[in-house]
């Protein structure tokens, strides 16, 4: 396989990889130091790329099963998982700080959420994966998953719609 054959197989995921990187590991660098070690183990098995069925879902695998290492590594004490990556530059200051504290708010309550359930709500919310493709790569069934996320889902709304009708919690 040629470098510019394995680049049209990569290119088409690898911002997700980074973005599933950045959610678990939280520091942009940690991050791009993830995405960049799936690349290269990617690369160096570039000969069987095209023995998996999705190398995509093969790859967001790896970056998790990386990212999870890292965090239980000695290092990484201090790593927690948050989100704000969604920015709307269209709106009103006042509407701004109002997205951006629920943005946070969003962030402290999926930090609060079980593993799974954390994981199944980046890739589908905010990957954007379907479900199918979720289950290989967590290796759980389409069932498992739609309640994992419904549960997610419902303690994300529930936790949001308190904390905005009766303040700080």
């Amino acid at each position: 396989m040629t470098q510019l054959e394995f680049l049209n197989i990569v290119t088409p995921f690898k911002d997700k990889v980074f973005r599933l990187a950045k959610r678990l590991l939280v520091s942009r660098e940690e991050a791009e130091d993830a995405t960049q070690e799936v690349l290269i183990k990617l690369w160096k098995n570039k000969t069987k790329i095209k023995d998996y069925k999705n190398v995509e879902a093969f790859s967001m695998t790896m970056t998790k099963n990386f990212c999870y290492d890292k965090l239980k590594s000695k290092q990484a004490q201090n790593l927690k998982i948050v989100h704000s990556n969604y920015q709307d530059h269209s709106v009103s200051l006042q509407k701004e700080v109002e997205l951006n504290d629920s943005i946070d708010w969003v962030g402290k309550i999926m930090e609060t959420l079980p593993e799974q359930q954390k994981m199944v709500v980046q890739l589908r919310d905010i990957e954007q994966y379907d479900f199918k493709e979720i289950a290989e790569m967590l290796d759980m069934n389409e069932t498992a998953i739609r309640v994992a996320l419904s549960r997610a889902r419902k303690t994300i709304r529930e936790k949001l719609t308190n904390t905005h009708n009766y303040g700080v919690k």
